[in-house]
């Protein structure tokens, strides 16, 4: 789940408000695009489920950001496939309303926490036999990872660290996920990952967190190919429609590239293929219509094909 600035001009147009733009990087007068996603984590692809437009702050006071949000995903949770535990999001989503909120849908966060994390180490150790148990054992310094537990090196010069620690602002135990870059000698640095699914190994949530970002990748290809944000409408229930048919077009690019795979190669999806084929095979009929050339016999031709996909790039 993730949001998208939408640029928009006008003072009529329904949602209209301040919204923080990624590109910028600053908060900008436009629109706001939420969206819910799949993704096939065999093929590394993502698919559009439900987009809903961002109400203004002052159409409903009463609601945060976080209240909007949160009722997307009531409203998308019913239509999810069984299958689906987990919800990746960034680091904006890791506050206790929406994780909260979320673990109450039967869905576990993996998101992303600040470097200045308020962490606990939970207790582990002999109890006493009078008084309040104890239940931690210390601050965790994120700056420190000697405490934590060492699991792998998912690339040279990256280290995997875990432990199941208390989160003080989430109110609840998560599992860490502790990433440390030595790839510069000169200084390290370090990332840190959290699943509220304490069961979950730290191999798991790394590769579940980068699979987010396939839906940026969305929001790219539906602006940059299908439109996403050149509606001209002003309307809640045009904008609303808009905004989820430029998403389905490029859902539907997908599932044909899909269908069209074939070998042993990995599937990869590039929208800028699929536009160039496509013209190259509008281009191709007018050749055979203008000429008066037999269809059949130039699209049974084996460089007929090599044709078609003259200038596609792999990804």
């Amino acid at each position: 789940m993730d949001c998208s600035f939408i640029a928009k001009s006008g003072k009529k147009t329904f949602g209209l408000d301040q919204f923080y733009n990624s590109t910028q990087g600053r908060v900008e007068k436009g629109l706001e695009v939420s969206l819910v996603a799949v993704v096939d984590v065999e093929t590394e692809t993502g698919y559009a489920m439900l987009a809903e437009q961002t109400f203004a702050q002052q159409e409903f006071p009463a609601l945060t950001r976080m209240d909007y949000y949160l009722l997307h995903l009531e409203t998308i949770r019913p239509q999810l496939p069984s299958s689906v535990r987990y919800l990746a999001v960034d680091g904006y989503y890791a506050k206790e309303p929406f994780v909260t909120g979320a673990c109450t849908l039967n869905l576990h966060v993996i998101s992303k926490l600040r470097c200045d994390a308020n962490l606990r180490y939970v207790y582990t150790g002999r109890q006493k036999l009078r008084g309040a148990r104890r239940k931690y054992a210390g601050k965790v310094k994120l700056t420190d990872p000697t405490q934590l537990s060492w699991v792998c090196q998912v690339q040279p010069g990256i280290d995997l660290y875990t432990a199941v620690v208390w989160h003080v602002s989430l109110k609840r135990q998560i599992r860490l996920t502790y990433l440390l870059d030595r790839r510069q000698h000169q200084a390290t640095s370090y990332a840190v990952l959290f699943s509220t699914d304490i069961e979950q190994t730290a191999q798991d949530i790394y590769r579940l967190y980068r699979l987010r970002f396939q839906i940026e990748f969305i929001f790219r290809d539906a602006k940059q190919f299908t439109g996403l944000s050149d509606c001209q409408a002003r309307d809640a229930k045009a904008l609303d429609f808009h905004f989820n048919a430029s998403l389905t077009a490029l859902n539907l690019a997908k599932l044909d590239a899909h269908r069209q795979h074939s070998g042993q190669q990995p599937f990869v999806f590039s929208m800028a293929s699929i536009k160039r084929r496509a013209l190259n095979e509008h281009l191709l009929d007018i050749f055979i219509s203008r000429l008066d050339l037999e269809p059949t016999l130039i699209k049974s031709h084996p460089n007929y094909q090599s044709l078609r996909s003259y200038g596609t790039i792999a990804a």
